[in-house]
């Protein structure tokens, strides 16, 4: 029995799982569980429908500010394909792959409970075309967070009826032309199941689920990068103390120091006498700082995970209560929130980091003016700072929260949207930003400490200083410090770190 696939149903999702999928590509498949649970609520829809004249939301009518139109038996199918066809309206960059999976395994997850009406066969070909690496194309721009996120999850769901486009093994199709490679029929909507599709907040909850996947990494490098930092600038390490941050027990403080202390353990810089009494801000408050942005990240991924086991589509329907309720679970504030607390304490990262950077450069503590042997002839890494000052600026302005705006939609039927979406896309990019940030520090630590020779720091720094200079060499004349950034991300993006638990 292979064990590589994710199984889908009501059990709790944890974020092990989420990170696996993605890591390993794994599978999906709903349980038999979960069958039954679909193949339930679809019986007694069909049988409630059938038995009654009585007007469902989105069911038998129309949708938003036509709600209360109703619509004939006979065309039921037809509602259904065009409410996908017209709400098909993004714009914008195309969604990266693995946000589409998880979007496409968030949506499987949600139709599994039971409470949407949808077809088997519907979600059948949804776990076909995610096994079959069958992708549809999706667009960032159009939701508004709040009525669902409609325009991408219909660009989700245009490929069960044969339109949009998909990627397939790094291939762009159309949807025709992978239904004949697969030898799938278009399938024909029943009642509900568009709505059921394109109804839920499966866009916002993948940016948040793969932005934390994204955090949690480069949490821990700012941590790794900053200790770098503090050794290079010659720092006291009393601010590191453990009984200093009892007093003050905040959870992600007080696992920072400890870490600051497990990545120092055994330096021989932070061991010689320092001329200093203590140091500046963005070296003794790296537990505050970063201790917070820990503490932020477990608060919003307790958001993202409690909305990954919700049902999110509307209206619901309890086959065991006889009833179908209309309700608004689709409504994304509570992401909304989360993204955008989310961007700020990331964003506070790159701050303190640039901060670090600026101090490394500035001639003090023994080391040279922008860490070059002959500044004036050369800049040495002056330039680098200004990047990072302005990707700093940059995050500021990407940190104006999403969540306090609203625009009315639907002749006012929709009259507070969450504007999730913008959150979720705009946290993505600040983290990215914060990256490059990083990846600057880490230059300029790393360069910083060479001044401090014959002296080593600790073990685990030492070999990451072997590792970083193994891609980038050492300075000591101007040159095109492009390549030498770029090559930073990439060592943060691809460096496996194993010799400390983090």
């Amino acid at each position: 029995m292979s064990y590589n696939y994710l199984p889908l149903d009501k059990s709790w999702l944890n974020f092990q799982q989420v990170k696996n999928l993605l890591a390993f590509d794994q599978l999906v498949s709903i349980t038999w569980d979960a069958h039954d649970e679909i193949v339930k609520c679809r019986g007694y829809l069909d049988k409630k429908l059938a038995g009654s004249d009585e007007l469902f939301y989105g069911i038998n009518t129309g949708f938003g500010f036509l709600q209360n139109v109703r619509i004939d038996k006979t065309q039921l199918q037809y509602l259904q394909e065009n409410l996908i066809k017209s709400h098909a309206c993004g714009l914008g960059d195309e969604v990266p792959k693995d946000i589409v999976k998880l979007m496409m395994m968030l949506k499987i997850k949600g139709l599994s409970y039971g409470h949407s009406g949808i077809g088997i066969e519907v979600v059948k070909r949804l776990m076909d075309m995610y096994n079959n690496d069958v992708f549809p194309i999706i667009y960032t721009q159009g939701s508004l967070g709040a009525s669902g996120d409609l325009a991408p999850l219909s660009h989700l769901s245009l490929p069960l009826i044969g339109l949009g486009e998909v990627n397939h093994n790094g291939t762009r199709y159309s949807s025709q032309e992978i239904l004949k490679k697969f030898n799938w029929n278009s399938l024909v909507l029943q009642s509900k199941e568009g709505l059921a599709m394109i109804n839920g907040t499966q866009f916002m909850s993948a940016y948040g689920l793969y932005n934390l996947i994204h955090v949690e990494k480069l949490s821990n490098w700012a941590d790794i990068i900053s200790a770098i930092s503090f050794d290079a600038f010659d720092c006291v390490c009393d601010c590191f103390h453990e009984k200093l941050h009892t007093i003050r027990a905040f959870k992600g403080q007080v696992e920072t120091a400890s870490q600051l202390r497990k990545y120092l353990d055994g330096s021989g810089i932070s061991c010689q006498r320092k001329s200093q009494v203590q140091d500046p801000y963005s070296f003794r408050c790296i537990p505050q700082v970063h201790g917070a942005t820990r503490d932020t990240f477990d608060h919003v991924l307790d958001i993202f995970l409690r909305e990954a086991n919700s049902v999110t589509d509307n209206p619901n329907i309890f086959p065991d209560d006889d009833l179908i309720l209309s309700g608004g679970n689709f409504h994304g504030q509570p992401l909304a929130l989360g993204l955008d607390f989310l961007s700020i304490a990331v964003a506070e990262l790159g701050s303190i980091s640039e901060r670090r950077t600026y101090q490394l450069l500035s001639g003090q503590r023994g080391l040279p003016l922008f860490l070059v042997k002959d500044p004036g002839l050369h800049s040495g890494l002056m330039i680098p700072q200004y990047t990072a000052a302005g990707i700093v600026s940059e995050n500021k302005q990407l940190c104006t929260p999403a969540s306090v705006d609203s625009m009315s939609s639907s002749n006012n039927q929709e009259d507070h949207v969450s504007m999730g979406a913008n959150a979720a896309t705009k946290c993505l990019r600040v983290i990215e930003n914060v990256e490059k940030i990083l990846a600057i520090e880490l230059l300029t630590a790393v360069q910083a400490l060479e001044y401090r020779r014959p002296l080593c720091s600790s073990d685990f720094i030492e070999e990451i200083v072997v590792a970083f200079r193994g891609k980038v060499s050492f300075n000591d004349a101007d040159r095109v410090l492009h390549n030498d950034i770029v090559k930073a991300v990439d060592f943060l993006k691809t460096y496996k770190i194993s010799t400390v638990d983090v």
